[in-house]
């Protein structure tokens, strides 16, 4: 097939185009390569790209109306999967219109361009954080997501909701995935894992929020590119079990799915950093601080309807994904500051 991947120089972007083109699709990649951290680590993610000649890379942003919608009529992908976005949840409290230029505007123009070239099939990254300050565990897409405390959940909340409007009204099969803590070799340099191995080589202490009492549903990357890949393959269909004078979140008379992807074992994040200690050798100095404004205690996530969906469950061991993660890290930046 060919296949728009939106977020190509991305983390999951990277990883997902790769595997794309590993099976033989064509690939058609788009990403604006902004500053929001080091544009070399982007760059050096699309170097593992450029050499597939069935590889063909658009800097674009997403925000801009006019260039997406000369991008669809010049490639007209059959399938989308769509990654680009404003990550993380404390940069939204510093700069919130860029959540909204490319959460919110960039998401429409993803949506106009599937319905303006019948694109087959919409997957489109959501995240955990929609659960927000549900503290009923495991988080499952049966559950209400009407209360965010970030405005990066609230602009996923929103394309969640954008979607079901497109599915409704144009039948555009979209499905939307839910990424719990995602890590593993090519992540951002603004994630945990990579900060803490940044500052352990350095000889610096580890800011640890929420004093360690944390715990998160860590999952590997290559097991979220494996759930994308079986998901893109299979498009959304109106669920039979829907019913209108009873509406649940998981379900719609639209082709419109929702799924969580998370790895069902929720870590504390101390076993994380001992992951980390025993694949460096190195002892963590820790600072341990509050609560960050936004983010939340824990996060599980309940897997049974991706499962039953497409016969698949992340379950990569934590101590396996993060001795993987500085493996790579060691093989890109040595010991020198990243």
């Amino acid at each position: 097939m060919k296949i728009l991947v939106t977020g190509a120089a991305g983390f999951i972007g990277m990883h997902t185009a790769a595997r794309l083109l590993a099976r033989g699709d064509e690939v058609v990649g788009v990403d604006n390569l902004n500053d929001y951290y080091d544009v070399s680590l982007k760059e050096a993610r699309l170097a593992q790209l450029a050499p597939d000649p069935r590889f063909a890379f658009h800097r674009i942003d997403i925000a801009d109306r006019y260039a997406m919608e000369r991008l669809f009529a010049s490639e007209r992908p059959q399938r989308v999967i769509h990654l680009a976005a404003q990550a993380g949840v404390r940069y939204s409290l510093k700069n919130p219109h860029a959540y909204v230029d490319a959460n919110l505007k960039g998401f429409m123009n993803i949506l106009e361009g599937c319905r303006d070239h019948a694109v087959e099939h919409l997957v489109y990254a959501s995240t955990s954080s929609v659960y927000g300050s549900n503290t009923t565990r495991p988080f499952s897409e049966h559950q209400n997501v009407d209360h965010p405390v970030s405005l990066y959940a609230a602009t996923k909340k929103a394309n969640e909701l954008m979607a079901h409007a497109y599915s409704h009204l144009f039948r555009i099969p979209t499905t939307g995935l839910r990424f719990f803590t995602v890590y593993g070799p090519w992540g951002r340099p603004d994630m945990a894992l990579f900060l803490f191995t940044r500052a352990m080589l350095e000889g610096r202490p580890i800011s640890i929020f929420n004093h360690g009492k944390m715990v998160r549903d860590f999952t590997y990357v290559d097991d979220i590119v494996e759930g994308v890949l079986r998901v893109v393959d299979k498009p959304a269909t109106p669920s039979a079990a829907y019913d209108p004078a009873s509406p649940d979140p998981a379900t719609s008379d639209a082709p419109y799915r929702v799924f969580n992807i998370g790895n069902s074992q929720p870590t504390p994040l101390m076993e994380y950093i001992v992951a980390l200690e025993k694949a460096s050798g190195i002892e963590a100095k820790k600072e341990f601080l509050p609560m960050q404004p936004g983010d939340v205690p824990a996060t599980s996530a309940d897997t049974s309807e991706l499962d039953a969906w497409v016969g698949f469950k992340p379950d990569t061991p934590v101590d396996v994904g993060v001795a993987r993660f500085y493996a790579w890290y060691m093989a890109h930046y040595g010991r020198q500051p990243a």
